[in-house]
C-alpha cells in the first residue's frame, strides 16, 4: 500500500487547521514547497524547509490511526513507520481544507472533533528531505533568553536590516547586496546560545511565537521526530526550550519547532529518504 492509498485520521481538527496553516505559510515562501511525512508513536510530523531562512521547520498533530482507502488495511498511528513519505504541501494543504470544507458543509464544525484526510501522492523529495534532525538525544542548551527578549532580538535585526538597505546608495541597491546584509545579519547568534538569529526570525515568520491559547494538555510527539513540537499547546505549556543533539540545535516552542544544523553529515543520526 502506497502512502496516496492512506487515511490519515487526526485525533483533533483544531490541530489540523493549525498544520494547514504552517502549510500556508511555507508555501508563500515557496510555491512548489514539498514536505516529509513521519508518523509513529501516535503523532504526524511534518517537516519543511522555508528557503529564506536556510532551516527545518516542524509541525506536530495527534492521529488516531493511519487507515488504507480500501478499508482493508489499517495500522495503527503508534506504529514505527506507520507512514514516511514526502508530498507536495500545496496537495497536502489541498486535502486538509476539502476535508475542513465537508465538516463545515452543515455549518455546525466542533474543533476538537477527529478529522480524516487523504495521503497525497508522494514525490521526488528535495535533498534536504534526506538528512533530518535526530530521533532522539535530545539535551537542554542553558542561557535561552526570555520570549520577550527572543521578541526584541528580532525586531531590532529587522530594524537594523531596513535602516541599512534604505542608506544604500541607488547603485549598490542589488539582490545580491541585501542579501549579504541579510546573511550577515541573521548569522550573528542569540546571545551566547550558538543559535543563528534566522532560526528565530523563521520561528516568528511561521507563527511559532504567537502567545499559547488556553487548550487542553499538551501531546509531545515522541515517536515522530523524536519529541520535536508540540502537537497541542496547553496552558502551562514551556513557551521556549532550546535543545541539541548530533550536530543539530532546535528551537522548541508550543507550536513547532525550528532545526539547524551546526556542523557537517559526521556524528548526524541520518533518516533515509
Amino acid at each position: 500500500m502506497t502512502a496516496a492509498d492512506q487515511e490519515l485520521h487526526f485525533a483533533d481538527a483544531g490541530e489540523a487547521a493549525d498544520l494547514a496553516a504552517f502549510l500556508a505559510r511555507l508555501i508563500h515562501y515557496d510555491r512548489a514547497a514539498a514536505v516529509r511525512l513521519q508518523a509513529g508513536g501516535g503523532v504526524l510530523a511534518v517537516f519543511g524547509r522555508p528557503p529564506s531562512f536556510e532551516v527545518l521547520a516542524i509541525r506536530t498533530a495527534r492521529l488516531e490511526a493511519i487507515i488504507g482507502t480500501d478499508t482493508t488495511t489499517a495500522t495503527t498511528a503508534g506504529a514505527a513507520g506507520a507512514l514516511d513519505t514526502t508530498v507536495s504541501a500545496g496537495e497536502l494543504g489541498d486535502a486538509l481544507d476539502t476535508a475542513r470544507a465537508g465538516r463545515t458543509a452543515d455549518g455546525h464544525e466542533v474543533r476538537d472533533r477527529g478529522l480524516v484526510v487523504t495521503v497525497p501522492k508522494a514525490v521526488t523529495g528535495p535533498p534536504w528531505a534526506g538528512v533530518l534532525p535526530p530521533r532522539g538525544g535530545w539535551r537542554r542548551v542553558s542561557g535561552l533568553p526570555g520570549v520577550d527578549e527572543v521578541h526584541g532580538a528580532v525586531a531590532a535585526a529587522v530594524a537594523e536590516f531596513r535602516a541599512r538597505d534604505a542608506e544604500l546608495p541607488e547603485e549598490r541597491r542589488t539582490r545580491a547586496e541585501r542579501d549579504r546584509i541579510g546573511h550577515e545579519i541573521w548569522s550573528r547568534t542569540l546571545g551566547d546560545t550558538g543559535l543563528p538569529l534566522r532560526a528565530v526570525h523563521a520561528a516568528q515568520s511561521l507563527g511559532f511565537l504567537r502567545p499559547v491559547r488556553a487548550a487542553a494538555p499538551a501531546a509531545t510527539s515522541a515517536g515522530a521526530g523524536g519529541g520535536v513540537a508540540t502537537a497541542t499547546p496547553g496552558p502551562t505549556a514551556e513557551p521556549l526550550a532550546l535543545l541539541a543533539a548530533g550536530g543539530w540545535l532546535r528551537l522548541r516552542t508550543p507550536y513547532g519547532s525550528i532545526a539547524v544544523r551546526t556542523s557537517g553529515l559526521s556524528g548526524l543520526s541520518v533518516t533515509p529518504a
